[in-house]
């Protein structure tokens, strides 16, 4: 098939198009002028030179495809910058979408996040939603992709806690450490996408994806500190003086953490992940198991 992806510089990008030439398919990436560097497999894909909110070089792109994979998105703003939940989650899903259905594309596949609702919730869950509801109603064959956090080399989570357990003896933990998260290995969440455009059991179905069993974050800085063969002493810290901090400092892109993403944090981020790794015939290994195979 010929796949146009968006988003393909990104850490899950880069695996998804690899899994995609590994599987035969002709894959075309749209990527802002400049960044085309990024790609690994740069000499292997055909790129277009745009950008997600430019109408025209979506249509330019997505012109001759099969199938559209779409996984721009962002998991902070910078309102100065033109960064928002809005903008690259609503706006841009509707230009891709629309470019889709323009050029014919037959085939849609999302990325979306856990927790994805109309609400009560962070504008973070609220615009994924509304994302979603955009290709729902398209008409196209679509499959929508909801992980957890997602890790593998090159992650920007997990590898920095990693680097930070390997620096220092002591990791800063926001409040008791109890919430819960399903860290997903990138490679399952590639593979997903690659089948998926084969599989038509999966057309028009929303799927939860998340490790085999939900981790708190002290047993995932447990865990990863178990790996990399370091002790490490975790040091809770109250959340009001944290949220205070965000709200006052997370606008800035020096500071760690915004108010919202404090909230979704302590929110938790769990779900029952059965039918995403029966459908597409992967099999899911614990944390330990996945951070071994690229940590070691």
């Amino acid at each position: 098939m010929h796949v146009l992806v968006t988003g393909a510089t990104g850490f899950v990008g880069h695996e998804i198009v690899k899994e995609l030439l590994i599987r035969g398919h002709q894959v075309r990436c749209l990527a802002r002028p400049g960044s085309e560097r990024k790609l690994e497999a740069a000499a292997q894909v055909e790129i277009f030179s745009g950008d997600v909110l430019n109408r025209d070089a979506m249509a330019r792109a997505a012109a001759g495809c099969d199938a559209v994979i779409h996984l721009v998105g962002i998991i902070r703003e910078f309102p100065r910058r033109g960064i928002t939940f809005e903008r690259l989650h609503v706006e841009a899903t509707e230009i891709v979408v629309d470019a889709a259905l323009a050029a014919g594309v037959p085939r849609f596949l999302h990325m979306s996040a856990l927790g994805a609702r109309s609400g009560p919730a962070d504008p973070y869950h609220t615009t994924n939603f509304q994302a979603e509801a955009y290709v729902r109603a398209s008409g196209l064959t679509y499959t929508i992709f909801r992980p957890s956090v997602i890790y593998g080399p090159g992650d920007q989570s997990i590898n920095l806690f990693a680097r930070q357990i390997k620096t220092l003896p002591i990791f800063p933990i926001i409040g008791d450490g109890l919430y819960q998260m399903q860290p997903v290995p990138v490679n399952a969440v590639a593979q997903a996408f690659a089948l998926a455009l084969k599989l038509p059991h999966t057309e028009n179905r929303i799927y939860d994806v998340g490790g085999p069993e939900p981790l708190t974050f002290n047993d995932i800085i447990d865990t990863l500190a178990q790996v990399l063969g370091k002790k490490v002493w975790k040091v809770h810290l109250p959340v009001w003086p944290m949220r205070l901090a965000a709200g006052l400092l997370g606008r800035f892109p020096w500071f760690p953490v915004t108010k919202g993403q404090i909230r979704m944090l302590l929110e938790g981020n769990t779900c029952e992940p059965g039918p995403f790794y029966q459908d597409f015939g992967i099999t899911s290994f614990s944390f330990q198991q996945g951070l071994a195979g690229y940590l070691t």
